[in-house]
């Protein structure tokens, strides 16, 4: 089945200025055009855009995107090459996790301790 840059637009949830853009930036590597120029895609663009989102929403820059899809492109001789970029950037997410798992704890102490002080209050006011 193929898909307008509308149809991708509502499939997806990212505007039509986004895939172009993504296009342009060759991140995005199968989209066809039609005979009058209308950008056509499949379900193997769809799942591109979702990884390309995933990765997006992690923070992997667009310049790391697009050298894993020209290694795609070049085919399974580069399968550990891909491979690598996503071990490398799984071990950034990781991190980024832990970080987040302290910065959490932090937060949940920091609101254990109001609790604390606002009971306190409340009993001075009884």
């Amino acid at each position: 089945m193929k898909y307008t840059i509308k149809d991708v637009s509502e499939k997806t949830g990212i505007t039509s200025h986004t895939l172009r853009f993504y296009e342009k930036q060759g991140v995005l590597p199968y989209a066809e055009r039609n005979e009058n120029g209308i950008r056509l895609y499949d379900e193997s663009s769809i799942d591109w855009i979702e990884t390309i989102l995933a990765l997006r929403s992690t923070g992997i820059p667009l310049a790391e995107i697009r050298e894993y899809v020209e290694l795609h492109k070049d085919g399974d001789q580069t399968l550990q090459q891909r491979k690598q970029i996503m071990v490398e950037h799984k071990q950034r997410i990781e991190k980024q996790m832990l970080q987040l798992i302290k910065t959490l704890e932090k937060i949940n102490y920091k609101m254990a301790l109001y609790d604390m002080q606002l009971k306190d209050l409340e009993k001075c006011k009884l």
